[in-house]
This record gives C-alpha cells, sequence and structure tokens, in this order.
C-alpha cells in the first residue's frame, strides 16, 4: 500500500468514525467559521447558477441539500459514510451512500445535474482526481461544479507546497478523537488538478471573516472544457 493510499483509507475510516459528532456539531451551529462565512458562501454560489437540480457530493448529514430545496432546487446527497447518510434520510429527501470511486465509475447510471457541490469534501488526492475526472458525464450539458475548500492562504504553518497534512477537529465541540489527514494544495495546484480534469474556472469567491478580514476559505466555479 502507497503512502497515498494509507492516507486515503485512513481519510475513510476517521469520518466513518465521528459520523455522530459531526451531526451535532453542524445542526447545533457548533464551527464558527461556518456560522459566519462559508455556509452562506455556498449557497450563494449554487444559486448564482440559477440550478434546477444538484449534486452535492460528501454531502455528510444534509444540511446544504436540505438549504437547496427550500430554494426549489431538487438534491441529491451522496456520502460514503452510512451513519451520515442515515441521518440526512431521518429529515427527507434522496440521499445515497456512495464512495467517491463508486459515483466516478458510474453508480448513478445515466443521471444528470445541473450543478455538482464538494462543499469542503475534496480531502485526498487520488481519490478526488479521480472524481473530477467524472465530473463531465455527471452534468448536464452547459453543467457547473462548485468547489469550496480552506483557502490556500489559510495555512499559517508548513511549507507552502502540495502535500498531506494533519488535520484538526479544534472549533468542532466535543466527541471527537483522531482527526484525518487531507491533502493540501495551494492555488497553483487547484488549478492543474481542475486541468487535468478536463475543467475549467468559470468564477472564483473569496470569502472572508467578517471579525479579521483574512480569507477563510476560496470557492471555485468550474465548468468542463467542450
Amino acid at each position: 500500500m502507497t503512502h497515498t493510499d494509507t492516507h486515503e483509507q485512513t481519510i475513510v475510516d476517521v469520518w466513518q468514525g465521528h459520523a455522530e459528532p459531526w451531526t451535532r456539531a453542524v445542526r447545533e451551529g457548533r464551527i464558527e467559521s461556518r456560522r459566519l462565512v462559508t455556509d452562506a458562501a455556498i449557497v450563494r454560489a449554487v444559486l448564482a447558477l440559477a440550478p434546477h437540480s444538484a449534486l452535492d457530493i460528501g454531502c455528510g448529514e444534509g444540511w446544504l441539500a436540505r438549504c437547496l430545496a427550500e430554494e426549489g432546487i431538487r438534491p441529491t446527497g451522496v456520502d460514503m459514510v452510512p451513519e451520515l447518510i442515515e441521518a440526512a434520510r431521518a429529515h427527507g429527501g434522496d440521499f445515497r451512500t456512495l464512495s467517491y470511486a463508486e459515483l466516478a465509475q458510474g453508480a448513478l447510471g445515466d443521471a444528470r445535474f445541473d450543478v455538482a457541490v464538494c462543499n469542503f469534501s475534496l480531502l485526498g488526492k487520488q481519490s478526488v482526481d479521480e472524481l473530477l475526472k467524472a465530473m463531465p458525464v455527471l452534468l448536464h450539458a452547459g453543467g457547473s461544479l462548485v468547489v469550496q475548500t480552506l483557502h490556500p492562504c489559510a495555512i499559517a504553518e508548513g511549507v507552502y507546497g502540495d502535500g498531506w497534512r494533519e488535520g484538526s477537529w479544534v472549533g468542532c465541540g466535543e466527541g471527537f478523537g483522531q482527526a484525518a489527514p487531507w491533502y493540501f494544495r495551494t492555488f497553483a495546484g487547484w488549478q492543474a488538478t481542475f486541468a487535468a480534469a478536463g475543467l475549467f474556472i468559470s468564477g472564483l469567491d473569496e470569502p472572508v471573516h467578517p471579525h479579521t478580514g483574512r480569507p477563510v476559505s476560496i470557492v471555485f466555479t468550474l465548468r468542463a472544457h467542450i
């Protein structure tokens, strides 16, 4: 097993062990950056595209899909963690337990969407590369992918370069143990990743924290090369 494979498996294992505390953290609004900045940023980016249907990839307990449904958008949520999908289904809606590999390999059949959304859900390297390459066949012609991730400038420590980093549950509240690793990409790293998948950046937003004035996240809107 390669170094990358080990990290990819650890991501899966950690999230499968933290479905309950994560659901509580999200539904109780424990995470300040989400309350103040990032939740609204991703909803705003999706609504700007005026889609009729959306695929929420790495949907967790389903908060974003529910928000989009309230706006008249037909959402489908997928996540690799069965317990998170169960929590999402408890509030109704179309949620399915699928890994990124299964999604990339066509598990949704002929289903196509106006927009796909990855909200802080692109954590790995190889799994992300494979998922993004499958994006053009998951979208209707002219459809878009919206990706929100940690802003590269928010990383204050370590060398600025693509590579695996240690994760953290700081600010999420009680009930968390080991954090999952994640693959950090610089802005240039994201550009190269998108280009390799046949995607180009059609829109960009850099939401800032209202108190610090520092960027919290970066939101990419992408489309497939025709």
